[in-house]
């Protein structure tokens, strides 16, 4: 399996164990070289929101994986981890609604979170 799958797995997993909703996964590797796959989900508040992020890097760290970059922590309403091949997007759903990535990234492949986290297995 790849790394950027089993990435991808442990953040659905630290995404769901924190409440995320409405999580999506978008295969953008044969429309950019920006990552392999976007991982996006929703919170209902600013504090679920980090405790989301917070989960995240806490369980792609004990599993060696340390993020280039998070943006928007501090105001917690739109947080982007970027881990190369990987990149996660964590919204409260007012701003979800608003910057809309399903739409922008439409040419990339959606894939069901439940199937990759089977065949991830």
């Amino acid at each position: 399996m790849s790394q950027s799958k089993i990435m991808t797995k442990l953040a659905i997993e630290a995404l769901e164990d924190k409440k995320g909703e409405d999580i999506s996964i978008i295969d953008i590797s044969e429309v950019s070289v920006l990552a392999d796959y976007f991982i996006i989900a929703s919170g209902n508040s600013r504090s679920q929101v980090q405790a989301m992020i917070d989960n995240v890097e806490e369980k792609l760290g004990r599993a060696g994986y340390a993020p280039k970059n998070i943006e928007g922590y501090q105001t917690g309403n739109w947080i982007l981890m970027d881990y190369a091949d990987v990149i996660v997007h964590v919204f409260d759903k007012q701003n979800r609604l608003f910057y809309d990535l399903e739409r922008i990234w439409r040419d990339g492949k959606k894939v069901d979170p439940e199937s990759f986290k089977n065949e991830a297995e």
